[in-house]
């Protein structure tokens, strides 16, 4: 099977297969395992400030031989109003409570604790260390910032779940666009419009590939070769996976969230903005059972920041009740092998198809 495509050459690797910039799982790591038999290995940088972004960046340097993608968020900041600073008083006291409900001792950060990040800091350090692949979600970057990396020549990745999202970024001159289907795990990366495209990944990506000419990322479900094969066949040039790593070697999840991934049904998979107040997919737990359909949810990224103490608290003891966990529909064996063994295979069982 010939790999050779725009993507490879563009990202400059040997197969057009992407491993999901997964923040709070994807390590250096994890970037280096893939970048090792050639594949494209993202370091997630989520809204980390910039010196972090910077270290991040330089271990991964250290470790890895080839280039890899840096992956982060665009999203808007909702005002901070006066409704806003009592809703987060009250949210605060919500969850602190039912934190101890279940013997979770935590105190969470009030509202001026909280640190928000600019994208606009993260873009100049990541410029700094020569990177040369920019992913990104949860929005668009604006006129002037495509213009820097372009500048830089530096290859840019948007996120689109919707055809409406997928024809903004190609019209701002984003370079490869990652089409993100329903059933992927974690965050959704919706942005265009006040609702949540619900769209199937392969209905969607059918769609977007007839609406727009830039080269197109397929991401949601995969995970052997006949989903790659799938993808493929409906003109994917390019395969990200994302579920399949969750339980690899160099994930950051702990033992004990992996033994939950591999043993989990498809009734336990949920959407949820409990946990991040954006929709995610991810583990039904007792925390999203008493917060999910409640006023206790504050937009992202405040919500985010709120409970981010509390799951760092809960991953510290190993209780999965107050721990998010993403994953997509696609349940698979969630193997503990390296990073490089789990991509070869799927490379070696697409060409069998």
């Amino acid at each position: 099977m010939n790999w050779k495509n725009i993507i490879t050459e563009l990202l400059n690797i040997d197969y057009p297969i992407i491993q999901a910039p997964m923040f709070g799982v994807s390590t250096p790591e994890m970037v280096t395992s893939a970048t090792k038999i050639g594949c494209l290995g993202s370091l997630p940088l989520g809204d980390s400030p910039a010196d972090k972004c910077v270290e991040l960046i330089h271990k991964t340097k250290q470790l890895s031989k080839r280039s890899f993608a840096v992956n982060i968020f665009v999203n808007q900041i909702p005002p901070l109003t006066d409704g806003l600073k009592v809703q987060y008083a009250k949210t605060k006291a919500f969850l602190e409570e039912l934190a101890q409900q279940y013997n979770l001792s935590v105190t969470l950060p009030a509202l001026d604790e909280i640190k928000l990040n600019s994208y606009h800091e993260q873009v100049d350090a990541i410029i700094g260390e020569g990177c040369k692949i920019v992913s990104f979600t949860f929005g668009n970057l604006d006129h002037f910032t495509i213009q820097k990396l372009k500048n830089n020549k530096i290859v840019t990745i948007g996120t689109c779940t919707s055809v409406a999202e997928a024809i903004l970024l190609e019209k701002s001159g984003i370079d490869i666009i990652c089409v993100q289907g329903i059933e992927a795990g974690g965050h959704r990366g919706e942005f265009a419009g006040n609702f949540l495209p619900q769209i199937g990944g392969l209905s969607l990506f059918a769609k977007v590939y007839e609406a727009v000419k830039a080269p197109l990322i397929y991401a949601g479900g995969l995970y052997n070769g006949k989903t790659v094969a799938a993808a493929k066949a409906l003109g994917a040039q390019g395969l990200q996976i994302g579920s399949l790593l969750l339980g690899s070697m160099e994930s950051a999840l702990k033992e004990f969230e992996k033994q939950k991934l591999r043993n989990v049904d498809e009734s336990d998979i949920i959407l949820t903005k409990s946990f991040t107040g954006r929709y995610a997919r991810g583990i039904r737990n007792a925390f999203t059972e008493a917060v999910e359909n409640t006023e206790y949810i504050l937009p992202y990224p405040y919500q985010n920041k709120l409970t981010s103490e509390l799951r760092r608290a809960a991953k510290e003891i190993g209780n999965p009740d107050f721990v998010s966990i993403w994953l997509g529909q696609s349940i698979n064996k969630y193997s503990g092998r390296p990073t490089d063994e789990i991509l070869k295979e799927l490379i070696e069982d697409t060409e069998n198809q």
